[in-house]
């Protein structure tokens, strides 16, 4: 049985990421949620109704402990199991003007992107190596290329992303493991829910918010056949805004 799992995968980006990973490939979709159970198994319904195979795992990506205590229960009860995506998409915004910012809303924001990719990527990434071959997919943002004010943790998070998609892209190529980030813009999704969407269209030039389905057709790509020499990139899916 081979698996794609996706972190973060109950909702929005997320989410989206698991349904086109479902109608696009034969991957059974590991569906990674840390509370929102019923989000969860609605995505996992989509999965199904889209013609695939799914579950989910219930673990927080920050809590390496719990990463370590479900993958390995997990794959103590799967043995034939092999793991060739991840997509590490689990993220957290707590945004505010660092001046004023709490050392907690700087941790949790840099735990959940940074050490969440470190938890759930590190546990697989051997077996990646002895299998010779693997598709990482980090997602990164707007944020960690440019840096966006009121957002000096999670563009310390996300350009922390950046940093260590080109650095392992390097560390296991010669293994056939690719591994690349996406960048999304203003994308529909609750994350972006409480932005003001009619001031912040006039900053992208394509004159409207993505759509998370947009993301996961690029995501997609990245983990197929079709991507098989694009490695250590950072793609940018942002509707024309740059720095």
């Amino acid at each position: 049985m081979k698996c794609a799992l996706v972190t973060g995968g109950s909702r929005g980006i997320g989410s989206a990421i698991c349904q086109k990973l479902a109608i696009d490939t034969d991957y059974h979709i590991l569906i990674n949620y840390q509370a929102n159970k019923e989000a969860a198994a609605a995505t996992l319904e989509a999965v199904i109704a889209n013609g695939n195979t799914g579950e989910l795992l219930q673990f927080d990506v920050a809590d390496g402990a719990a990463v370590k205590t479900v993958l390995t229960q997990w794959q103590e009860a799967n043995p034939e199991a092999v793991v060739e995506v991840i997509v590490n998409n689990a993220g957290i915004t707590r945004d505010g003007l660092f001046m004023w910012m709490e050392p907690e809303d700087w941790s949790a924001v840099i735990n959940t992107s940074l050490n969440g990719f470190y938890n759930v990527t590190n546990f697989f990434i051997q077996k990646m190596l002895r299998n010779k071959y693997g598709r990482i997919v980090n997602l990164a943002s707007v944020s960690g290329v440019k840096g966006t004010a009121g957002q000096t943790n999670y563009s310390a998070a996300k350009g922390a992303i950046v940093g260590v998609t080109k650095a392992l892209a390097q560390e296991v190529a010669k293994r056939n493991i690719t591994v690349n980030a996406v960048a999304p813009g203003f994308i529909k999704s609750d994350m972006t829910s409480q932005l003001d969407e009619k001031e912040l269209v006039k900053l992208v030039p394509l004159n409207r918010f993505g759509e998370a389905e947009e993301v996961a057709d690029l995501v997609s790509f990245l983990v197929s056949k079709k991507a098989s020499y694009i490695t250590g990139e950072v793609i940018n899916i942002n509707g024309g805004i740059y720095s």
